[in-house]
C-alpha cells in the first residue's frame, strides 16, 4: 500500500506539467494576483483539491442519490468563474463582492478581514475549478474514478485519492503564490497590476465560456496532440509492475471477467456483471423510465453492447443486435448500447444521436466519454458483447464479428431458464463478417499510424508531402499540404492520398472542419471512380460531400474484392481525417 501511496503522490506532484492542468494555470493566476497575502493562493489550491476530492469520489452515488443531471455542477462553476472575471474587470464589483463574502466569514466566526477575504474568495475560484477540472488520467486515478463510479469506495480509495489530491496541491500552490508575488512585488510590473488583472479577467470570462460550449476538451486535446510525450509521462508511472499489483489489490478484483468453458459450447463465462455506473449521458430512455442499473436490471436477460458509431465492426453487428431486440424484448430480454468513443468528435451527443437513428436503434445507449464502463467490464474491443442471466452473472462474452447464430441460441436458453416461451427460429440476417485477409485498419494519426508509404510514420508533423502513385500494398501516401497530429490529419492546400489497398469496400473516417461542408473526388486505379465501383457516399460525379462527423463509404466493389489504387483529392483545406476500415 505504500507504494501505492508514494506513486499516487508523485503522479498528482507531477500533474502540472501534463496539459490537461495548462488552462487553468491563467485563472489561477489571475484569481492568485488580487491578494496580498499567501491566504488567496491557498484557498485557490485547497478549493481545487477539496472540490475535485468531494466530486470524484461521490459524484457518481449522489448522482445516483438523487437523480440530478451532473452537468448542472458544470453551469454552476462556469457562472462563478465567469462573474470572477468581471470582478477582475470591474473594481466596483470588487468590493461588492468582498462585502458579501465579509458577511459570510463573520458568520462563521471570523472578522471578516482582508485576508479573510483572500481566502474565501480563492477559495470560491479553487471549488469551480476543481469541478470542472479533468486531470490527464493515468492507471491509478483511472482506477479511482471506475472503483468510485462503480459504488467501491473503501479507506484505501480515499487515502490513495487524498495522496494523489496532495501531490497536485503543492506545485498548484507554488505556483499561484510565486506568480502572485511576482506581479505585486516587482516595481516595473506592480504599476501595472489594476491592467494585468483586467486582462486576466477577460481570459477568465472567455474560459468560462470555453467550459460552457465544452471548447474547452478540444483545446485539451490539441494540446495533448501537440505534447503527447507528457501524458505518457504520467501514463508510464502507473505502469510499473508493483503499481498494477497494488492496483488490482486495491480493485479486489471486481472488474475482471474470467472466461470459463460451458460443456455446452454455448456460455464462455460465469462472472457477476459489473455496473453500469459512469457513463455521461444516457440516451433512447424510454419516458418515465429510470436509467438501468446493475440492481433494476436483475430478472432479465441482458445483452450489453460496446460500439462506437465509426466503427464499421460495430456497423456490421448493429442489424443483428437490434433485430434480436425486437424479437425478445416483449420476453424479458433487454439491450442497453454502451457507447465507447474512439475519437474525440464521437463523445458529442448529437453525433450519437444521429447514428441511434440512422441505425435503428430503439434500447437504451450509454455514452461512455470517459470510458469508465470500459474499464469496469476490463473491455479492449469494438463491438463487444456481453451475455447476462436473470442473476446478474455474465454468460457469454464475443469480441469482434460473427457468430452470430450462438448469440441468438444463448440470448433463448437464458430467457428459456428464464421461464418464458420462445421460438427455436434464428434470424437469417446475412453475416459480412470478411471471410478474407482485408487490408488493415488505419490509421492517419502519428499516434497509431503504422502504414505510411514508405517509412510506416511521418510523426507528428506540418509540412508539404511528396506524393507516390503506388505505394506498397497496404500501405498510403501523402502529396501536399498535411497537418499530422496525434489522432488525425488535417489537409490544406492541394492535399492527395493515395492507398494501395485489398478489399471489396473502403471506408475512411472524417470530419469536414471548420468549414461545415468539404469536398474530396475519389479515383479508382488512376481514373474518376464510376458508379459500379463507387460508395454509398460518392454521387455520381465521383466526389464525396462531407457534412458531418462519420464514417464514409468510399469504395464498394459488389463483391470483387481485389488489390486497387485509392486516390483521394482533397478539394477543402482543414478536414480531418481520423482511420481507414475495409470490408
Amino acid at each position: 500500500m505504500y507504494i501505492l501511496l508514494f506513486f499516487a503522490f508523485f503522479s498528482g506532484l507531477i500533474t502540472i506539467l501534463t496539459p490537461c492542468i495548462w488552462p487553468l494555470l491563467p485563472i489561477i493566476l489571475s484569481s492568485s494576483i488580487g491578494g496580498n497575502s499567501h491566504k488567496r493562493p491557498l484557498g485557490i489550491t485547497f478549493g481545487i483539491c477539496l472540490s475535485f476530492l468531494i466530486f470524484t469520489l461521490s459524484i457518481s452515488t449522489l448522482v445516483r442519490l438523487l437523480h440530478f443531471d451532473p452537468n448542472i455542477l458544470r453551469i454552476f462553476a462556469v457562472i462563478v468563474i465567469g462573474f470572477l472575471g468581471l470582478t477582475l474587470i470591474i473594481p466596483s464589483l470588487t468590493q461588492i463582492t468582498e462585502g458579501i463574502i465579509s458577511r459570510f466569514t463573520r458568520f462563521f466566526g471570523q472578522k471578516g478581514q482582508r485576508k479573510g477575504n483572500d481566502f474565501s474568495s480563492g477559495f470560491i475560484t479553487g471549488v469551480s475549478l476543481g469541478i470542472v477540472w479533468s486531470p490527464c488520467a493515468g492507471p491509478i486515478l483511472a482506477s479511482i474514478a471506475t472503483l468510485a463510479s462503480a459504488g467501491q469506495v473503501s479507506l484505501n480509495v480515499i487515502l490513495v485519492t487524498v495522496f494523489y489530491v496532495l501531490g497536485v496541491g503543492i506545485p498548484l500552490f507554488i505556483f499561484a503564490f510565486a506568480g502572485q508575488q511576482l506581479i505585486t512585488k516587482t516595481r516595473f510590473i506592480s504599476k501595472y497590476t489594476g491592467r494585468i488583472q483586467q486582462v486576466f479577467g477577460v481570459i477568465m470570462i472567455l474560459t468560462a465560456l470555453t467550459i460552457l460550449t465544452n471548447y474547452d476538451t478540444y483545446i485539451q486535446t490539441k494540446i495533448l496532440d501537440a505534447f503527447p510525450g507528457f501524458n505518457s509521462t504520467i501514463t508510464n508511472i502507473g505502469n510499473n509492475n508493483q503499481v498494477q499489483k497494488q492496483l488490482d489489490i486495491l480493485k479486489g478484483k471486481l472488474t475482471q471477467i474470467s472466461q470459463v468453458t460451458d460443456t455446452n459450447g454455448l456460455f464462455n463465462a460465469n462472472t457477476p456483471m459489473p455496473d453500469l455506473l459512469g457513463g455521461t449521458k444516457w440516451l433512447n430512455l424510454p419516458v418515465g423510465s429510470s436509467q438501468p442499473t446493475k440492481a433494476n436490471l436483475k430478472g432479465k436477460v441482458v445483452l450489453i453492447d460496446f460500439w462506437t458509431y465509426t466503427c464499421i465492426n460495430c456497423i456490421r453487428t448493429l442489424p443483428h443486435v437490434t433485430s434480436w431486440y425486437a424479437k425478445y424484448k416483449d420476453k424479458g430480454f433487454e439491450v442497453i448500447g454502451v457507447h465507447s468513443p474512439e475519437f474525440e468528435f464521437e463523445k458529442d451527443s448529437t453525433n450519437v444521436l444521429n447514428a441511434i437513428k440512422m441505425f435503428n436503434i430503439h434500447y437504451p445507449v450509454v455514452q461512455d466519454n470517459n470510458l469508465l464502463i470500459w474499464n469496469n467490464f476490463n473491455n479492449q474491443y469494438w463491438p463487444a458483447e456481453y451475455l447476462i442471466d436473470v442473476n446478474g452473472n455474465i454468460r457469454r462474452t464475443d469480441f469482434g464479428e460473427g457468430e452470430y447464430d450462438k448469440m441468438e441460441l444463448s440470448i433463448q436458453t437464458l430467457l428459456k431458464e428464464k421461464g418464458a416461451k420462445v421460438t427455436s427460429s434464428l434470424d437469417k440476417i446475412p453475416d459480412l463478417t470478411p471471410k478474407t485477409q482485408l487490408s488493415p485498419e488505419t490509421y492517419l494519426g502519428a499516434g497509431r499510424m503504422q502504414y505510411y508509404f514508405p517509412s510506416g510514420n511521418t510523426g507528428i508533423i506540418s509540412k508539404n508531402f511528396t506524393i507516390s502513385d503506388s505505394p506498397d500494398q497496404d500501405t498510403f501516401s501523402l502529396g501536399g499540404q498535411w497537418n499530422i497530429t496525434n489522432d488525425s490529419a488535417f489537409t490544406g492546400n492541394n492535399s492527395i492520398l493515395t492507398y494501395n489497398f485489398y478489399a471489396n469496400k473502403v471506408f475512411l473516417v472524417l470530419r469536414p472542419g471548420v468549414a461545415k461542408k468539404a469536398n474530396v473526388k475519389v479515383f479508382l486505379d488512376g481514373k474518376l471512380v464510376n458508379v459500379a465501383s463507387s460508395g454509398t457516399d460518392v454521387d455520381k460525379n465521383g466526389e464525396v460531400i462531407i457534412d458531418s462527423d462519420r464514417l464514409y463509404n468510399l469504395i464498394d466493389l459488389r463483391g470483387n474484392t481485389g488489390n486497387h489504387i485509392l486516390k483521394l483529392m482533397f478539394e477543402t483545406t482543414g478536414i480531418q481525417a481520423f482511420a481507414f476500415t475495409f470490408g
